[in-house]
């Protein structure tokens, strides 16, 4: 199986720095997984109109309403065959803020129907979004989000723009520090800026990976991309 990022990056995985590569060039093959450590500098929302929806969000690890600066955080990567036999990579990030763990989850698969990675938000695979990935001219991986769609059971819609937060992430090696750099900005095109966190950890491959752990799977998978 090819990894998820080779597959949608094509000929330009090549161009990514070497630690990118590293982090995002294996699949389930391989039994490998890739888990960072380190610190956001800051975790930041919105207004106040944007509890409700942050809270909400929280239930299912999807976003969270608490804030903070030098919060601890871990990401941890598998890549396994899911359900349905797609190759799959977890993004399971937890943050410890004043006291309170929060999770913000997603697995990502590659569409040849929609030629691209789709997203799965949260524990149940509510969401589903298109991501567009490019490299830029210094190595690093960014990723902005595009349409979203909603599933539950037989129902299936397109979300309107007007109702979703548009996602741009930026991740690099910083040489200098040797760590990984990240930037996540969340925005709504009517209401402004909703999420989001910047800050870097240290990443480390472990090989020889059994069963991808439970607790990093979704509860529930979607078959439709």
């Amino acid at each position: 199986m090819t990894a998820v990022f080779r597959r949608a990056l094509g000929a330009d995985f090549h161009r990514l720095h070497p630690r990118l590569r590293e982090r995002f060039g294996f699949s389930s093959n391989d039994r490998t997984a890739c888990v960072g450590r380190g610190l956001m500098e800051e975790v930041w929302r919105g207004r106040a109109f944007t509890l409700p929806f942050l809270h909400l969000g929280a239930t299912r690890n999807i976003l969270f309403p608490e804030r903070g600066r030098n919060v601890p955080f871990v990401v941890e990567n598998y890549a396994y065959l899911d359900t349905y036999g797609r190759e799959t990579l977890t993004f399971t990030r937890s943050f410890v803020l004043g006291g309170v763990r929060r999770r913000f989850d997603a697995t990502m698969i590659y569409s040849p129907l929609r030629g691209r990675i789709i997203d799965y938000l949260g524990t149940h695979q509510h969401l589903a979004v298109d991501l567009d990935v490019r490299v830029d001219d210094a190595g690093g991986l960014r990723i902005v989000t595009g349409a979203q769609r909603f599933y539950e059971g037989l129902v299936g819609a397109t979300v309107p723009a007007a109702l979703t937060g548009q996602a741009e992430v930026h991740e690099w090696y910083d040489e200098r520090r040797g760590c990984f750099r990240i930037s996540v900005r969340v925005a709504n095109r009517r209401f402004g800026a909703l999420f989001g966190y910047r800050g870097w950890f240290v990443a480390e491959l472990q090989t020889n990976v059994g069963a991808t752990p439970a607790r990093v799977r979704p509860v529930r998978e979607s078959a439709r991309d």
